[in-house]
């Protein structure tokens, strides 16, 4: 049975992988991206990458994208609402399914699975539990390309945001970050694989240093989004700005 299925779309590696096995399941018939922008600047939420590389992105794949536009800096209490709303009128156009790129994170695929299915959605997970150092040596091997667009200062320097992913970028990550980023630690923009139909041009831009001030602890409905916002605690983000051009790496 092909159910209807929406795919949370980051623009990432992990999501592009998860994408590229899900295509392949006969069970999911994947009729739209969906994305998450934030409405202030006109940019993917976390990751920073400009809106029109992401229609790009979605143009190549040739899967519709539906934009979830959010405030500068939502609290839980928005996300939740302006998501079930958006999910609420998928529901009414008959999907039923909902796929993600996370791997190992139990609070975040809980969170996702338990508001999902509240509005009628099941939660799939294509990457779920596998091991992240098999899973981006799979990722290039199948010919994908990915630049690193935004890294946790704590634990990667500038040097690192703007490399592309390949065996230099990973033999120098330090140890106790983990080769997806799969805590946080770094996030990517895809412009080349076998999910697209032409390679995404751009050119690489300045990078910036931003960092993000945490809620007041007593504010629960301050809390940021899961994966998707400001973080829950103050910390510091290195972002390279990818202009959109003719030229792709």
């Amino acid at each position: 049975m092909t159910n209807k299925s929406i795919f949370n779309w980051s623009g990432g590696k992990d999501s592009a992988l998860a994408l590229y096995y899900a295509l392949q399941d006969d069970r999911f018939q994947i009729e739209k991206l969906l994305t998450n922008v934030n409405s202030a600047f006109g940019r993917v939420s976390m990751h920073g990458v400009r809106e029109v590389l992401l229609e790009q992105q979605a143009a190549s794949i040739g899967i519709p994208l539906h934009k979830l536009r959010l405030p500068e800096q939502p609290t839980m209490k928005e996300y939740n609402t302006l998501m079930e709303t958006t999910m609420q009128a998928f529901r009414r156009q008959d999907f039923t399914q909902a796929l993600f790129g996370d791997i190992f994170l139990e609070d975040l695929k809980k969170y996702r699975e338990d508001h999902l299915v509240e509005v009628g959605f099941t939660a799939h997970f294509p990457l779920w539990q596998q091991d992240t150092s098999v899973l981006i040596r799979d990722f290039l091997a199948l010919g994908f390309k990915a630049i690193v667009v935004c890294v946790k200062a704590e634990l990667l320097d500038k040097s690192f945001v703007g490399r592309l992913i390949d065996d230099d970028f990973l033999k120098d990550l330090p140890a106790g970050v983990d080769p997806c980023g799969e805590n946080g630690e770094f996030h990517t923009f895809v412009y080349k694989g076998p999910i697209f139909r032409q390679p995404i041009a751009f050119n690489v831009g300045e990078k910036v240093f931003r960092a993000y001030k945490a809620p007041a602890s007593n504010d629960t409905d301050e809390r940021c989004s899961p994966g998707d916002a400001q973080p829950v605690a103050d910390m510091g983000f290195w972002f390279c700005d990818l202009l959109p051009g003719s030229l792709s790496l």
